[in-house]
């Protein structure tokens, strides 16, 4: 009698797309995924970040692309689904952090960027992201929004406005796509230590007219863990929401913060 041999077909690793992926945020949450064993394709629009990304991480790919330009995610995808040809999770990191500065005095342009790379590329990714997530059955979105987005934050409007923008998007896609087995989330990190950060307090600093190191204080002193966030963390968060532990988390956004008890107010 012949012994049958049943060959055990493996399932395909799942792919992730990390937005503004090759640096700080997007990169801890990119390494997480390939140690997770996603195949992972970042794009940012840093070549030098790009290039040191691949150095770094051999097994991933990038494409170097603007979310805020329509043109190029159409380039995005082509190249996605040339390397892989299916998509798992999306996670929209891409954002920048505007103007700081009052109302009447933000340059539109200013502002119109701000809102085009930290809303408008949410949905220019998010449009082209859903067909391949409905095609592999199911997924996981997340959108990087803020603890700013619980708040007002004064002399930041363009970046605050996106980023409320972004919980209100999250919450009209988990309930368009629940029923495909697509899940949306905002995650919503505090001062997440890193250069970008370090950018903001110095035009904070320079705006209040006193030093990085008191408006470094004064920001700790807003959360309950007097504590500036670690990207690894946030990484650690996206891990948990498109894992099976997360498979009931749908339309959320969730602070990782150290809990911001409030914002303070640059005007005082």
């Amino acid at each position: 009698m012949k012994e049958t041999i049943q060959k055990i077909k493996h399932p395909l690793p799942s792919v992730a797309l990390i937005t503004a992926g090759a640096s700080g945020i997007g990169c801890a949450i990119a390494q997480r995924f390939l140690q997770n064993g996603y195949k992972v394709h970042v794009c940012d629009i840093d070549k030098v970040a790009i290039d040191r990304f691949l150095e770094e991480n051999p097994a991933a790919t990038a494409t170097l692309a603007d979310v805020a330009n329509p043109g190029q995610i159409d380039s995005l995808f082509a190249e996605l689904e040339e390397h892989y040809g299916r998509l798992d999770v999306l996670v929209n990191n891409a954002g920048i952090a505007g103007p700081t500065a009052r109302v009447e005095d933000i340059d539109p342009a200013d502002w119109d960027r701000t809102i085009a790379v930290g809303l408008n590329g949410a949905f220019y990714v998010t449009r082209r992201a859903i067909p391949l997530l409905k095609q592999a059955g199911g997924g996981s979105i997340i959108n990087m929004a803020s603890s700013a987005a619980f708040f007002g934050c004064p002399l930041r409007s363009p970046y605050v406005a996106a980023k409320w923008a972004l919980i209100g998007f999250t919450k009209t896609l988990a309930m368009e796509l629940g029923p495909l087995g697509i899940r949306a989330n905002a995650i919503c990190p505090g001062s997440v230590s890193g250069p970008r950060i370090e950018g903001v307090i110095e035009r904070d600093a320079k705006q209040r007219g006193i030093t990085t190191q008191e408006v470094r204080d004064s920001w700790t002193r807003q959360t309950s863990l007097r504590s500036f966030v670690s990207a690894d963390a946030v990484a650690a968060t996206v891990a948990f929401l498109v894992s099976p532990d997360g498979a009931m988390i749908s339309g959320q956004a969730l602070g990782v913060d150290g809990h911001t008890e409030s914002l303070s107010s640059p005007l005082d």
